[in-house]
């Protein structure tokens, strides 16, 4: 028991200091967790033991992981979605596996070579989504796209794991880890095995659409939230368990579970209860892979495992980039794409060790591939954090459009970004018989919005000839919407220095944000969701019962507060940090108290003749006009 405790202290402790460093630094979570995994393995600081055990446990994660993405996915969705995963995902396997398995076979017999091909053209599902995920991508075409092939290759395990076998060349001499602990599917007839396959399906079927209901209703009325957390993790436990007992991945079944479950009225809590253990599980999960390369044995084999690691991703590079032209996948999607998926897959140390066991390819084979697989997994999200910040910003240059003429015509403002925000500010100043010169940077958007009649121009507003092209000499304002800070920034630094004539209004995201625009010397800026969480606040008290005058002066004083403390809080949130926190707390309670007594305040009623049938009733008498 102290063994384990020590041993889940460190991997904890190790994520805990590496993933918010990583973080800091830009390399995201993925690549913390491997380093932490490098720094505490056997080959760093050897504070962990057997690193295999450890990623059996912690595979538990791939699996919630799939089944909180099968919550997300309604089967409509799915159904959508069969061409992208039948026709790019089955493209992808098998032009992989040809591609890897025809060089392997230069070398090695084609029983082997054919196991390879196989094996390698799985990507890494935990790594890929954890990233997409982490970048906001996983609802862009490619990220679909990424998604689609992901899918695909985990369901492809299951034929894969039925075909190994067949190619066995190396004779076994122990059979002890044929034995399952609990059941052995392999004992049964052929016709009982298929039978057991297709009712432990539709088993999970049944329970996701017409048992977990009433099963979670009952807990629901419990009102004991562990209760609920239990019976979540007993479902996701107990479908892992099944599909094990019938020989198919467990990410498949509680894949299919989370798919049938997406219309139940309790996904949104499944998915809060579940996504804590699961981000823990995957973590460890990738701590564990970067513990596990062996650097003994990569530094005997140095030469081949680096040959190895660059041909497998090089290899798949092109196979994906070739697949996706086959589809027809926009040219500045095609390299993300391919790099996304380029790495070696978490189910290869699953299906290699099925290889061992099964005497299809011998140790001296599996364990250089086993390394490159890892160091190709650990490569993933440099690869993906070099492709964000060169070759992205080279495909944007050298696919971009021509830049449109504009003709400013001797307007007074430029409106920088048409998006959501920048799109209804457009409308409200054209109707206000302002009409801006508008530009955005989203050539897709540009297109879309001329077809609404909107006269929007394609072009990047931070070049200095285009700001000179949309009249900035002759301009008097620039309104800022675009939501990227840094390139707010940088437009707003060009504009000092060579427009300091025009006057800057710009929205931030966030109130870190607006400090760096008043750095900047900018001062008037919105925050993006302040002024609508202020209007759905007086929606949320006028429901509440509130006088709809008293609301709508209450956010008056609110919002004319933040304007007269922003100033004063910007002051000393870089000075000092407890001084900031102090003053912010000591003016929320002056607003609060502000705005109690205003709203105790009787003599203020007749204010209210805008709401009420018969406003005579609220004219002030001569002595309530003395006390005014």
């Amino acid at each position: 028991m102290e063994h384990f405790l020590l041993q889940l202290f460190i991997f904890l402790a190790a994520a805990s200091i590496a993933v918010p460093i990583a973080k800091k630094l830009g390399l995201g979570s993925v690549l913390g967790y491997l380093i932490a995994g490098i720094i505490i393995g056997p080959f760093g600081l050897s504070l962990i033991g057997d690193i295999e055990e450890v990623m059996h446990f912690t595979e538990f994660g791939v699996v919630m992981m799939l089944f909180l993405v099968g919550l997300e996915l309604k089967p409509s969705l799915l159904w959508q979605m069969r061409i992208p995963i039948l026709g790019m995902g089955g493209a992808q396997v098998v032009l992989s596996s040809l591609a890897i398995g025809g060089v392997a076979l230069f070398f090695l017999p084609w029983q082997q070579a054919v196991a390879i091909g196989l094996i390698l053209s799985l990507s890494s599902t935990a790594i890929v989504l954890q990233t997409l995920r982490e970048k906001g991508l996983m609802n862009t075409s490619p990220g679909k796209s990424i998604f689609s092939v992901l899918l695909f290759q985990d369901l492809a395990v299951i034929p894969m794991l039925a075909a190994l076998p067949l190619l066995a060349t190396v004779t076994i001499h122990d059979n002890k880890h044929h034995a399952s602990a609990l059941f052995n599917i392999n004992l049964l007839p052929g016709y009982l095995q298929i039978s057991a396959t297709l009712l432990a399906i539709l088993s999970i079927f049944f329970l996701g659409k017409f048992a977990s209901r009433p099963i979670f209703r009952t807990i629901a009325a419990t009102r004991v939230r562990e209760v609920f957390v239990a019976a979540a993790l007993a479902l996701v436990v107990g479908i892992s368990l099944l599909m094990t007992v019938v020989g198919l991945s467990p990410a498949l079944g509680t894949f299919l579970a989370g798919v049938v479950l997406a219309d139940s009225e309790y996904r949104h809590e499944l998915e809060s209860d579940l996504e804590p253990f699961k981000g823990l599980l995957l973590g460890i999960f990738f701590i564990s892979i970067g513990s596990s390369l062996n650097f003994t044995l990569i530094g005997e084999n140095i030469l081949l495992i680096a040959l190895l690691t660059i041909g497998l991703i090089s290899l798949k590079w092109f196979v994906l980039v070739g697949t996706g032209f086959i589809f027809k996948m926009a040219k500045k999607e095609r390299s993300f794409f391919g790099i996304a998926l380029a790495q070696g897959g978490e189910f290869a140390f699953v299906l290699f060790q099925f290889t061992k066991i099964n005497g299809v390819l011998p140790t001296q084979t599996i364990d250089p591939l086993i390394s490159a697989v890892a160091i190709s997994m650990f490569l993933a999200p440099l690869l993906l954090l070099a492709h964000d910040k060169f070759v992205s910003s080279n495909q944007r240059e050298e696919a971009q459009r021509d830049t449109d003429t504009i003709d400013h015509s001797g307007q007074k403002v430029i409106l920088a970004g048409f998006g959501r925000l920048g799109t209804d500010l457009g409308r409200f100043l054209i109707s206000a018989g302002v009409k801006p010169v508008i530009l955005d940077h989203d050539a897709a958007n540009v297109d879309v919005l001329r077809k609404f009649g909107f006269e929007v121009y394609y072009g990047d507003i931070t070049r200095l000839d285009l700001l000179e092209a949309a009249g900035a000499a002759e301009a008097e304002l620039l309104i800022i919407t675009i939501g990227d800070i840094n390139k707010s920034r940088n437009l707003i630094e060009l504009v000092a220095k060579h427009y300091p004539h025009l006057k800057i209004a710009v929205n931030a995201s966030d109130r870190s944000s607006a400090y760096e625009l008043m750095d900047l010397g900018i001062t008037q800026i919105r925050r993006e969701t302040f002024g609508s969480a202020l209007a759905l606040g007086q929606d949320s008290l006028e429901m509440l019962g509130f006088d709809p005058y008293d609301t709508h002066k209450l956010m008056r004083i609110f919002k004319k507060n933040d304007e007269v403390t922003m100033p004063e809080l910007y002051k000393t949130h870089r000075e000092d940090q407890n001084q900031y926190i102090s003053m912010y707390q000591k003016q929320n309670e002056d607003l609060e108290e502000l705005m109690t007594l205003d709203l105790d305040n009787d003599m203020e009623g007749f204010d209210k003749a805008w709401t009420s049938g018969n406003p005579q009733e609220y004219i002030p008498s001569a002595e309530q006009k003395k006390q005014l």
